[in-house]
C-alpha cells in the first residue's frame, strides 16, 4: 500500500521534472495555441504534462489522472492525480517568471496532498492533511491577522470579477489595508506562507484550485468558494483564500452583502 509519505517523496521528484522541463522553454522559442476559450497552450505546457504523465504511469499505473491538457485518464476511483503543466501559461509565454507547476493527489476526491512549484524561483511549497505545508522542506504558516480592515489582499483575474460582477469588484476595491492585483497560484503560495491575508479568485478549473487549496489548508489557512462551500471538482471556479477562520467569514460577508442582492451566484 502506497504511503503519503511515498506520495509525497514522488510529489518532490514530479515538480523537480517540471521545473527542468518547463525552463528548458522559458523566454524561448514557443509554439503557442489558443483553445476554444481564448487561453494559450504552449509546447510547454504539454511537454510538461507529458513528462508528468509518463511518471506517474510507471509508478502509480492504476491511478487516475486529470491534467490541463490531456484530459481525464480513469484508474482507481479513490486515487486521483490532477496537474496543471504550467499556471499561468500567458506569464510564461510573455517572460514573466511568476508562473507554476500545481500538482494534487486526491483520495476519494478529496485533495490531502497539494504542491505549488515556483520553477524560476526554485521554490516548491507542499501542503499534506494533517502534516501542514512546507516551502523547500521548511514549515510555513498563514499569517496571525484577523481584521479585514488590516489585511493584505491580492485580487487575481480582476479584470474579469470587474467584467461580469462589477458591483462585487467595486467592493473589493475598500476592503484591506493593502490592495494587489495579480494572476495564477503564487498569491495563495504567498498567503500560505504568511505573507499575504487573503487572495480573491475567479473563473478557475480544478487543476488550478485543488492543489493550492491543500497547501493553503496545511499550512493554517481556509480556502472555498465565494459562497463558502468546500471546493470540489464541481465547484464554480469562484474561490477565496484566506489566513485564518476570522478573516474568511468577513470577505465571504463582503461578498455577498444585501447591496449585491444577496449572496453571490456564478
Amino acid at each position: 500500500m502506497t504511503t503519503m509519505m511515498t506520495i509525497a517523496d514522488h510529489a518532490e521528484t514530479m515538480s523537480a521534472l517540471a521545473s527542468k522541463t518547463a525552463m528548458h522553454f522559458f523566454r524561448g522559442a514557443l509554439g503557442v495555441e489558443f483553445k476554444a476559450d481564448e487561453s494559450p497552450v504552449t509546447q510547454a505546457d504539454r511537454a510538461v504534462e507529458t513528462e508528468v504523465r509518463r511518471y506517474l504511469k510507471t509508478h502509480f499505473p492504476d491511478h487516475g489522472i486529470l491534467g490541463e491538457e490531456h484530459g481525464l485518464e480513469d484508474g482507481k476511483e479513490d486515487h486521483m492525480w490532477v496537474v496543471d503543466p504550467i499556471d499561468g501559461t500567458r506569464s510564461f509565454l510573455s517572460g514573466h517568471p511568476l508562473f507554476g507547476f500545481l500538482l494534487a493527489h486526491l483520495t476519494d476526491g478529496k485533495p490531502d496532498l497539494g504542491v505549488i512549484c515556483m520553477p524560476v524561483l526554485n521554490e516548491i511549497f507542499m501542503g499534506q492533511k494533517g502534516k501542514g505545508a512546507t516551502l523547500n522542506g521548511q514549515l510555513v504558516q498563514t499569517s496571525g491577522q484577523t481584521s479585514l480592515n488590516d489585511a493584505i489582499l491580492y485580487i487575481n483575474e480582476g479584470e474579469k470579477i470587474c467584467r461580469d460582477h462589477p458591483v462585487i469588484f467595486d467592493r473589493l476595491l475598500s476592503i484591506g489595508q493593502t490592495r494587489r492585483f495579480a494572476y495564477d497560484c503564487y498569491p495563495h503560495a504567498l498567503l500560505a506562507a504568511g505573507h499575504v491575508d487573503v487572495v480573491i479568485d475567479y473563473d478557475l478549473q480544478p487543476y488550478d484550485y485543488l492543489s493550492v487549496s491543500a497547501v493553503v489548508e496545511a499550512a493554517g489557512g481556509v480556502m472555498t468558494d465565494w459562497n463558502g462551500q468546500a471546493l470540489s471538482m464541481m465547484s464554480d471556479g469562484a474561490v477565496v483564500s484566506a489566513a485564518n477562520r476570522e478573516l474568511h467569514a468577513q470577505v465571504l460577508k463582503t461578498l455577498s452583502a444585501p447591496s449585491d442582492g444577496g449572496s453571490f451566484q456564478p
